[in-house]
């Protein structure tokens, strides 16, 4: 099983503020598991919060996202990590403006509007391979270890 990461292993790899992961928290966005006050974060709760700081960083307000975590959830019983990550039969398609969910080759569903038009689209899948792959390749380096041992003593 993967190590769990903390707030500040997930603040060092993805780039949200402290008080925004705080936050989230308290507003049940992404829920970590806790260990006494702290708060240790899952693989896919850490590629959740890649793929939603991916979105923010598009445009899409907060409001939008925590839409599409519902309606993900709610019409598929997936979490938005499940839906982006490489082995999904789901795919999270954006083109800046608008969410849409690819549920086949030949069905995309616009989940903020469940409208259908052409679209330019990228993919945030990219974002997960992203946070592990820099995971990865810290840790063949040796730096994830030290970094996070030294992340884990000054907490």
């Amino acid at each position: 099983m993967q190590e769990p990461f903390t707030s500040r292993d997930v603040v060092a790899l993805t780039g949200i503020t402290p008080r925004q992961l705080q936050w989230w928290d308290e507003r049940r966005i992404v829920v970590p598991a806790r260990e006494g006050r702290r708060r240790l974060y899952s693989m896919e709760d850490l590629a959740e919060i890649a793929v939603i700081c991916q979105l923010r960083r598009r445009g899409f307000s907060l409001q939008r996202v925590r839409e599409v975590m519902r309606f993900l959830q709610r019409e598929f019983g997936k979490r938005l990590s499940e839906t982006v990550s490489g082995a999904s039969e789901y795919h999270l398609l954006t083109d800046g403006k608008t969410l849409y969910l690819e549920t086949s080759p030949r069905q995309i569903v616009d989940i903020l509007k469940n409208a259908r038009q052409p679209m330019l689209t990228v993919c945030l899948s990219d974002a997960v391979r992203q946070v592990r792959a820099e995971i990865r390749a810290k840790k063949s380096s040796g730096s994830v270890s030290r970094s996070l041992r030294k992340v884990r003593q000054a907490s």
